[in-house]
């Protein structure tokens, strides 16, 4: 056998670790968190902000002049919540922990205080600083909103069993309605650092683990993660964590119903102006439907549908990373996706990767040679 490694065979990698590699998970983490609660920006142009959003599939929680605040159809908590700043940026996630008195353990280990969130949110918070200084913050006792109308399930013919008959389908191009949020995916320059602070203050556990080719001995340069749910089966990845020159967020996704929501929902957007990154197609680690845009701010989003589900007894999947691997089907990942068209971003990255090798961090000359490799894989 040659050895090569056949990127596009099996949804989670079928190859386990190696003797003394990664776990995937802390012995004894300080808590578990449930779920990501919601994520928070800031942007100079609300209005800008939600006309997008109503178009993505967002329905509007709360409007005032300086916040606004975005829900899905399911219950629980608003997904996004911006607030009107002097530009526009990622200021972070908000996981949620079981109750408060797991909020107040992880305060008391971190030597922080859990304080009230403001009386519309309700519940408490503590605030806390991964080593990328990303702000995380962790509630707990937050107010739910009720359920939404949902959109319209629909029935299908699949192979010979027949369910609908004498009825046509015709799913309407209208915005995908969003059910919630599902993951937030962010760059870091200090990956290994990172990672384990996520699996040991807040117990989430790896599901697959990416590697550059030819560096597998150096560790993993990706790796996507859930929440530990026990048996109860948790989204394959609710945080992913990669390795790159500047410490950023990369994208966020949202759970749509299906395949005829996802695409009739990116006709619309098109329609009125707004521009895909990369889809439609289907992820290799998560298995879900993809379809990325980018918002008036520049901000990747991501619609999914049909994503995996594990439970805590799964160990993670160790694959070499490739531009050709991140699906299964669909169009090849676009320069836009993978941050290397011209652009001001890309600008930025090419000044951070500059920075980057002057600093002591993971990103060496041997990481950008492995990751240049892979956008143009």
């Amino acid at each position: 056998m040659s050895g090569h490694h056949d990127v596009h065979s099996g949804l989670h990698s079928e190859h386990g670790a190696l003797a003394g590699e990664h776990p995937g998970r802390a012995r004894n983490p300080v808590v578990k968190v449930l779920d990501l609660a919601w994520l928070e920006f800031e942007k100079a142009d609300l209005d800008k902000a939600e006309a997008f959003a109503h178009a993505f599939g967002f329905a509007t929680a709360l409007r005032t002049p300086d916040e606004l605040r975005l829900r899905g159809t399911d219950p629980g908590s608003p997904c996004v919540l911006i607030r009107r700043g002097p530009r526009s940026r990622f200021a972070g996630p908000a996981f949620r922990a079981a109750d408060s008195a797991d909020l107040i353990r992880l305060a008391e280990a971190m030597g922080e205080q859990a304080v009230p969130l403001p009386e519309s949110l309700g519940g408490l918070t503590v605030d806390l600083a991964d080593p990328s200084r990303l702000r995380v913050r962790v509630v707990a006792d937050t107010h739910e909103l009720p359920a939404s109308a949902p959109q319209p399930t629909r029935v299908f013919n699949v192979g010979h069993e027949v369910l609908r008959v004498n009825a046509t389908q015709r799913p309407p191009r209208t915005p995908a309605l969003v059910q919630r949020l599902g993951h937030v995916v962010v760059q870091t320059t200090r990956y290994r650092e990172t990672l384990d602070w996520y699996l040991k203050n807040l117990g989430l556990i790896v599901s697959d683990f990416l590697y550059y080719p030819g560096q597998r001995e150096r560790g993993p340069v990706m790796s996507f993660i859930r929440c530990d749910r026990g048996s109860d089966p948790a989204d394959h990845h609710t945080l992913a964590l990669t390795l790159g020159p500047s410490n950023r967020y990369v994208h966020s996704a949202y759970q749509v119903a299906d395949l005829d929501a996802l695409a009739a929902g990116g006709e619309y957007l098109r329609d009125h102006g707004y521009r895909r990154s990369w889809g439609i197609g289907r992820h290799i680690q998560g298995s879900q439907i993809f379809d990325y845009w980018r918002d008036p701010d520049g901000f990747m989003v991501e619609h999914f549908s049909d994503g995996d589900m594990f439970d805590c007894t799964l160990e993670p999947g160790w694959a070499p990373m490739s531009a050709s691997g991140l699906a299964q089907w669909g169009p090849p990942a676009t320069k836009d996706f993978l941050g290397i068209s011209p652009s001001r971003e890309s600008v930025r990255e090419l000044r951070a990767t500059l920075d980057a090798l002057r600093e002591d961090n993971e990103f060496d000359l041997r990481r950008l040679r492995g990751l240049l490799k892979v956008a143009n894989s």
